[in-house]
């Protein structure tokens, strides 16, 4: 089922031909929008921007980036202001939002095919993003439903050096370890634990951070971490042969995943969690057995990981607790060293 919040823009998302389980019309403040939607299930959210508050700021929009999926969220500018920018726009793609357009054949095409950041990377106006020295640009597929905003962005970068998704990564004297990290459930946590590994791996190893297809990393004011397209994911990798490992936040990019080594996957262990993904993905389970299995954040006892083994048929590698990410971590000292990184014991 789906939810539509529209204002001004209504006449077009009435022809939107969708199941709809929720719909508001009119003016929102961003929290109300929220607080309503936060822990309710749907499967695509289409918002017409005039309806929330104040959306020409873009600490708003923001904060509605950071309580969704934007993977499940279209966002319908509005067609008949002058909003659709280069500037605007840009803002929108460091927010985390790539499923933006102005008219109903771009939400048409995007309920279907949702954009990753390669396919609006070359509307992102970067003038300090946190990637290696002479990063080599790229070139993303465009997908039909910017074709409308197409003559604002002429001066994007443009290059054809994009990498082989298939190409081997040389490890340095074999000892290299390249960890993704993925969250199966929402909201689980991957690039929470990324970065919470990475400070407590650079006490004793060297360690290089990595997020693919997003710009989260960007709230942690930490300039080490790096945010990258799949475009460079293989050459990134190539040239930090001199790190002992590099922790991948996945974000469910397949390209990036072929070149782990090993793979933490995260399942919050909750009963309305579970059953969500399970509504959604009735096989997954299934495709997770004999594969690495974190619990996190997990609020059930490691008396209760039998349990929890024995009805999803999965073999959890560790049951991690809630944690907080100001200060140092021993369950995250204990997850590592379970992995085995001995020295920080």
């Amino acid at each position: 089922m789906n939810v539509i919040i529209s204002n001004k823009n209504s006449e077009i998302l009435n022809k939107l031909d969708i199941e709809v389980i929720k719909r508001m019309d009119g003016e929102y403040e961003i929290d109300e929008i929220i607080e309503t939607f936060q822990n309710f299930f749907f499967n695509k959210m289409i918002i017409d921007i005039t309806a929330i508050k104040n959306y020409q700021d873009i600490s708003v929009i923001q904060k509605l980036s950071m309580s969704f999926d934007m993977n499940k969220v279209i966002l319908l500018l509005d067609p008949s202001s002058n909003q659709a920018t280069p500037e605007y726009i840009s803002k929108l793609i460091s927010t985390g939002i790539y499923n933006f357009t102005t008219n109903l054949e771009g939400i048409v095409y995007l309920f279907n095919n949702p954009n990753s950041y390669k396919d609006v990377a070359q509307y992102h106006r970067i003038e300090s993003m946190i990637v290696e020295e002479q990063e080599p640009e790229i070139k993303p597929e465009v997908k039909p439903v910017l074709v409308d905003m197409a003559n604002s962005f002429n001066d994007a970068p443009q290059t054809n050096d994009e990498p082989e998704e298939n190409e081997e990564i040389p490890v340095s004297n074999g000892k290299k370890r390249i960890i993704g990290i993925k969250s199966i459930t929402p909201g689980a946590g991957a690039t929470t634990l990324t970065y919470l590994m990475k400070k407590q791996l650079e006490k004793k190893y060297r360690v290089l951070a990595v997020e693919v297809e997003k710009r989260d990393f960007i709230y942690y004011n930490d300039k080490t971490l790096l945010s990258i397209s799949n475009g460079v994911i293989g050459d990134t990798l190539n040239t930090n042969n001199d790190k002992d490992v590099i922790l991948v936040d996945l974000n469910a990019s397949p390209s990036a995943e072929n070149f782990c080594t090993e793979v933490l996957n995260l399942v919050e262990p909750s009963i309305i969690k579970v059953n969500r993904l399970l509504s959604i993905k009735p096989k997954i389970l299934t495709e997770l057995q004999n594969k690495k299995i974190i619990l996190c954040p997990s609020s059930i006892s490691d008396k209760d990981v039998k349990d929890f083994e024995y009805e999803s048929r999965l073999k959890v590698f560790y049951n991690l607790k809630p944690v907080d990410d100001h200060s140092k971590s021993d369950e995250i000292t204990k997850l590592l060293i379970k992995l085995g990184f001995n020295k920080l014991k």
